[in-house]
C-alpha cells in the first residue's frame, strides 16, 4: 500500500525521483530522447542563449522536432511509466493507495486500487505545459532543483497532486 499525507489541497506530492541514467534503465529510453532530458534537468549544459535559466533547458525552449521526440516517447511508452511511477515493481509493487487529507477541520480519507489510481491519473495527454516542463497525464515530470545547488537538483522529478482521487 501507498499513503500519501496532504495538508494542503492544492499541493502536490512527488512520487519519484532519479537521475536521467537510472530511468533509461528502466525504460530503454533512446539516446537522443535521453540527450533532451539531460538537457532539461541540467546534467548537459545548454549552449543556447537567452534561456530562462542558463543553468538547463525548459522543454518549450528546444526545437519543436525535440519537443515532439519527448511527447513521442511518453505517449508509447505511457502506461509502461505510469506503472513504475505509481505502482512499482518488484514485492514491493503498491495494490492500493491511501490518501490522508489533514484540516484544521479533521482527517477525510480515501482508499482507491492501484488500477483504478493509474487510471485517473493516466487520463490526459502526454503535453509541455504551460512552464515548460512535462504533463503525462496528471502526472507532473520537472527538474528536481533545489538543494542549494547541489548535483541532486539535476534529477528528473514526478509529481501528482492526490486530491484528485478525492475528485473521482
Amino acid at each position: 500500500m501507498q499513503v500519501k499525507l496532504v495538508s494542503n489541497p492544492q499541493g502536490f506530492n512527488q512520487i519519484d525521483k532519479r537521475r536521467v541514467d537510472k530511468y533509461v534503465e528502466f525504460w530503454n529510453i533512446p539516446v537522443d530522447v535521453v540527450k533532451i532530458l539531460k538537457l532539461f534537468t541540467g546534467e548537459i549544459k545548454p549552449t543556447t542563449k537567452n534561456l530562462k535559466d542558463k543553468r538547463r533547458m525548459f522543454l518549450s525552449e528546444m526545437s519543436e522536432n525535440d519537443q515532439n521526440k519527448i511527447i513521442n516517447f511518453f505517449e508509447k511508452n505511457k502506461i509502461l511509466i505510469i506503472s513504475d511511477l505509481l505502482k512499482g515493481r518488484g514485492e514491493f509493487s503498491a495494490d492500493w493507495v491511501l490518501v490522508i487529507l489533514k484540516t484544521n477541520g479533521g482527517n477525510n480519507w480515501i482508499l482507491k486500487s492501484i488500477n483504478e489510481t493509474m487510471n485517473i491519473f493516466g487520463q490526459g495527454d502526454v503535453r509541455i505545459a504551460n512552464r515548460g516542463s512535462l504533463k503525462i497525464g496528471k502526472i507532473g515530470m520537472q527538474r528536481k532543483g533545489g538543494d542549494n545547488g547541489r548535483d541532486t537538483a539535476k534529477m528528473l522529478q514526478f509529481k501528482i497532486n492526490p486530491i484528485e482521487l478525492f475528485n473521482n
